[in-house]
């Protein structure tokens, strides 16, 4: 019995010893194959699979019609290896040196820009010292250096095999692209540029920094198995995450008009030789700007061309002092609001007048004029004077519903909103003087979009230089935003400050360069005092703006010279003829025809210069008339005082030679 009670303790203690080793052996497997599945899963998928980065490429920039200009151009960048250099070389540290020196002698001979010393300096720069996480220093070797980055792939093609020929050590090739501007300088400015860090591009300004989220690529992966000797093992699954390219942008440029625009600026810089220049067309319907440019500009793939005065968007960024270019909102919105009609008489005081205890001067003598005249003629004192007989309220009211002190909307950063004070911040002089263009500040693209509001009969629109942005069959279209209800209440509004703006262009205006035969053109001029170091200066912006035809308007175009030193410094005269040669083949290209024949347009030329002449011959008859009284008044005044100094009339005095005993006091 005790036998059979020992033997069957035994098999108690292995059964015991069985279920325990089984229970954790199911332990271990269910740790392995339940708990940790994941984590040792991966751990697994390390050793046996690969992944490899994808990229893809930056957005492309177009005209409106597919034209490119912005493009991404293959390149090679040339890296160095320090660290392998010296660790090939290990034993010979005199040959790590001189091989440096070879590297950085032929690179300077057969790359642009590379220069040899600075290379040699970077290839000799081993290691580095950094710190670990818990901020103790360590020395790492040095494996990055770069030798040559935007290296054109022929180039680049063409240096790899010397270096092989050569057996240059611990050098890589790798593929990489730049931006190119194919264009030049053709809108630079709007355009604007990248810089690379880190194989990332960086972007600097224009559409390039605007649009930078849309035209950035999204990066993707391919996962793969491979086996021991790293082949990738064909029949294995493997996964992919999608590499996308940037959106390409399609802007509202024509590149034709555009072209016109540069070319036409060009000649007007070589005729007046301003400190800068610039113009700008639109759509007055959509607000799409057709064209833009200034001078001085860059070319984006010659960065030694910038220069703080020529990389700047003066478009977008440059709040100016307007002029009398401001006169046709004041006017229309007091024509509109019916404080004034076309033919309301204003005395313009003959070219001086005092308000506010300050003197407002014309540039040359206006009387008693319709309102018509006012605008024909720009004369300052006309304007204030509506100005003030509409009150500052008003006046707030008429220069914020065109837009001034707000942006614009374009698609461009940075963009000013102007300077325009508050109505509860507004002196006494203000009512004035912000009529005239004189203490607020503007920009070319602000004074461009309240044109258009004009043209269009009174519709604010938001400017638009994007059209829209692709990527395959994802096409985005921006939209085009104009407010439904215009400005006017008076639907004659639009056809009476056209009507004035016309005679701008007309015999007795301020601009008949602008006039472009067989169309009605609609401007107005402007010259304004630049402001330097908060006073008024001796140099001024000139400048012109209009639409045509008038009555249909195809487009408005601004020019603008920033102090002319040749020739007139006024803008009809400096920016006129310039708006014209601009007008005249944008007319053309867009296959506008002529409102008039010419013997048409030729006959109401003249009537416009009889009209003239005969205004002239009333107001040199008024003026002799006002001459002849004021000197009768004066003799008679004469008269008066000799007879009260001598107690005798001049009729009663004796005829010359006669004796008299009347003794003079």
């Amino acid at each position: 019995m005790t036998l059979f009670r020992s033997m069957a303790i035994r098999m108690a203690l292995v059964y015991i010893l069985l279920i325990c080793g089984f229970g954790y052996v199911a332990r271990v497997l269910y740790t392995v194959q339940i708990s940790r599945h994941c984590e040792l899963f991966e751990k697994a998928q390390n050793t046996y699979t690969t992944r490899i980065e994808t990229h893809g490429t930056r957005g492309e920039i177009y005209d409106f019609g597919g034209s490119l200009l912005v493009g991404n151009m293959p390149t090679m960048d040339i890296i160095g290896d320090p660290a392998n250099i010296y660790i090939l070389n290990k034993k010979d540290a005199d040959k790590t040196e001189t091989e440096c020196r070879m590297i950085a002698d032929f690179f300077e001979k057969n790359c642009e820009n590379v220069k040899s010393d600075e290379i040699f300096r970077r290839l000799s720069r081993r290691s580095f010292t950094t710190k670990d996480k818990d901020g103790n220093e360590i020395e790492q070797d040095c494996h990055y250096a770069v030798i040559a980055t935007g290296v054109d792939y022929q180039t680049a093609k063409d240096l790899k095999e010397k270096v092989k020929e050569l057996s240059f050590h611990g050098i890589a090739f790798t593929s990489s692209y730049r931006r190119k501007y194919p264009k030049n300088t053709m809108l630079a400015n709007i355009l604007g540029l990248t810089n690379v860090s880190y194989d990332t591009f960086v972007p600097v300004q224009g559409i390039e920094r605007s649009l930078n989220d849309a035209m950035t690529a999204t990066s993707g992966s391919m996962v793969y198995e491979r086996a021991r000797n790293g082949r990738h093992v064909t029949f294995a699954n493997s996964r992919s995450e999608p590499t996308l390219d940037g959106y390409d942008i399609y802007l509202t440029i024509r590149e034709p008009l555009q072209a016109i625009v540069e070319e036409e600026l060009d000649l007007m810089c070589e005729r007046v030789k301003p400190h800068a220049a610039w113009a700008v067309l639109v759509d007055p319907a959509t607000g799409d700007v057709l064209a833009a440019a200034q001078r001085p500009t860059f070319n984006p793939n010659d960065r030694a061309t910038m220069t703080p005065e020529s990389s700047a968007n003066r478009l977008s960024e440059l709040a100016l002092e307007p002029g009398s270019i401001m006169k046709p909102f004041v006017i229309s919105y007091a024509l509109d609001k019916g404080f004034v009609t076309p033919g309301s008489i204003v005395d313009c005081e003959q070219g001086v007048w005092k308000y506010a205890g300050r003197l407002l001067h014309d540039t040359h003598n206006v009387g008693k004029v319709p309102v018509t005249e006012v605008i024909k003629q720009s004369s300052n004192i006309g304007t204030a004077k509506v100005s003030v007989m509409m009150g500052a309220k008003n006046l707030d009211t008429a220069l914020r519903s065109f837009g001034f002190g707000q942006k614009t909307g374009i698609q461009l950063k940075p963009e000013t909103s102007g300077i325009f004070r508050p109505l509860e911040k507004w002196d006494s002089l203000s009512v004035s003087r912000f009529c005239i263009g004189q203490g607020i500040a503007v920009s070319p693209l602000q004074l461009a979009r309240a044109y258009c509001m004009i043209a269009n009969g009174g519709y604010k629109v938001n400017l638009r230089i994007v059209d829209r942005i692709e990527r395959g069959d994802d096409v985005r279209v921006m939209p085009v935003i104009r407010e439904t209800k215009s400005i006017f209440a008076n639907p004659t509004t639009k056809k009476m400050i056209t009507d004035m703006m016309i005679g701008v262009t007309e015999a007795g205006g301020t601009c008949t360069e602008a006039a472009i035969e067989g169309f009605h053109v609609a401007g107005k001029t402007g010259t304004a005092q630049k402001v330097i170091n908060g006073a008024y200066s001796n140099r001024y912006y000139a400048s012109f703006v209009g639409f045509v035809p008038a009555e249909n308007p195809k487009f408005v175009l601004l020019v603008t010279c920033d102090d002319p030193t040749v020739g007139s410094r006024y803008g009809g005269s400096a920016s006129g003829p310039t708006f014209k040669a601009i007008a005249e083949r944008t007319l053309k290209y867009m296959h506008v025809q002529p409102q008039l024949t010419k013997e048409q347009w030729l006959a109401e030329r003249s009537a416009a210069q009889k009209a003239l002449h005969e205004r002239k011959v009333r107001e040199d008859a008024l003026v002799q008339a006002r001459r002849e009284e004021r000197d009768r008044q004066l003799k008679a005044q004469q008269a008066k005082e000799t007879t009260k100094r001598t107690g005798t009339s001049v009729a009663s005095r004796p005829a010359s030679g006669s004796k008299s005993n009347t003794i003079r006091r």
